[in-house]
């Protein structure tokens, strides 16, 4: 069942551009197929969204500690009045 998922939800996507073509929402019918055009890709490489935000993540953090790290914030912020 897990192996229908990936075409099934082309094809509902397909339907539902094409349904959107048919009633001139062409807004929607772009959001459909950047969606579309997101599963295929996630699919087909394997690196999803989810990925990209654990990496930043990751990044942000590891910036963030150097900063400190190389700034000394804490000894800033226990000498400061507030």
């Amino acid at each position: 069942m897990d192996g229908m998922i990936y075409p099934a939800s082309l094809v509902v996507i397909a339907i539902f551009i094409f349904t959107m073509m048919q009633h001139h929402n062409n807004m929607l019918a772009f959001i459909a197929l950047v969606v579309g055009i997101y599963i295929v890709y996630s699919h087909e490489t394997g690196y999803t969204a989810t990925d990209f935000r654990h990496e930043m993540i990751d990044t942000i953090d590891k910036n963030t500690y150097d900063y400190t790290k190389e700034t000394d914030i804490e000894d800033v912020q226990r000498s400061s009045k507030y």
